[in-house]
């Protein structure tokens, strides 16, 4: 007997209309945390490193790239992480899928 991946974990879960809609509310944030995280790795960067640049401690920064954390960061903090590594933050709105 072969274990289940988490691909099939995942489409498992996703096949619940509950599930699939809390997944899907939370996608954008996931994205920018992963987009966050990425940039810093690209940067060379240490979250203490990018903790001194924005005058703060290496626990916010860890807390900023959580992916569990219950919270949603504010734009202008990304604004401020973006601009440190050289980047602009750009917003999209688009209409739901339905």
């Amino acid at each position: 007997m072969t274990r289940p991946t988490f691909k099939d974990f995942k489409a498992k879960a996703l096949d619940n209309p509950a599930v699939r809609e809390e997944y899907e509310a939370l996608a954008a944030v996931f994205a920018v945390k992963r987009q966050l995280i990425g940039l810093r790795h690209q940067a060379g960067l240490t979250q203490e490193q990018m903790a001194e640049r924005l005058g703060t401690q290496k626990s916010n920064i860890s807390r900023l790239e959580n992916l569990n954390a219950t919270h949603s960061p504010k734009l202008e903090t990304i604004e401020q992480y973006a601009h440190q590594l050289g980047y602009t933050v750009q917003l999209d709105f688009v209409p739901f899928n339905r």
